[in-house]
Order: C-alpha cells, then sequence, then structure tokens
C-alpha cells in the first residue's frame, strides 16, 4: 500500500467543516484574488465584444451561403 496524504489513517470519514469555518475559508480565498482594474475589465470587455460580433458575423455568412447551396442543389426555385 502507499503511503499518501489522501489515505486517511484513521479509516474513517474525514472530518467535515463546519458553516463558519467555510465561510472563513471562502473569504479568505477571495482575498487572495488578484482582480481587474477597471481599465483591464474595459479592455476584457470590448476585446470579448469584439470577438463575439466577429464570431456571429462568420456563423451568419456560413448560414446564408450553405442555405443558398442547399436551394440550388435541390431545387428551391421551382426549376423542372
Amino acid at each position: 500500500m502507499s503511503n499518501s496524504d489522501a489515505v486517511h489513517e484513521s479509516g474513517g470519514k474525514p472530518e467535515r467543516t463546519g458553516p463558519l469555518t467555510f465561510i472563513r475559508q471562502a473569504i479568505a480565498e477571495l482575498r487572495k484574488v488578484v482582480w481587474p482594474t477597471q481599465e483591464q475589465l474595459t479592455t476584457y470587455f470590448i476585446v470579448v465584444l469584439v470577438f463575439v460580433v466577429v464570431m456571429m458575423a462568420i456563423v451568419s455568412v456560413l448560414d446564408l451561403a450553405f442555405g443558398r447551396l442547399v436551394f440550388e442543389v435541390f431545387g428551391g426555385a421551382g426549376k423542372q
């Protein structure tokens, strides 16, 4: 058997954390987070917005092209 930290020596269930301890630990972890500045947040927002608009344009063009192709292949204009 391996001697790992993940294996509990007692063999029982791991000890549960109480709600107050959980909240304290969560707040302590949130204090470690490096929050973006207003300028970084604005830059990230603009980059994401431009990316989404570009992707929407690409998908729209592909949708129109494939739609027209399907109508041409399967005779959409009533040609006989």
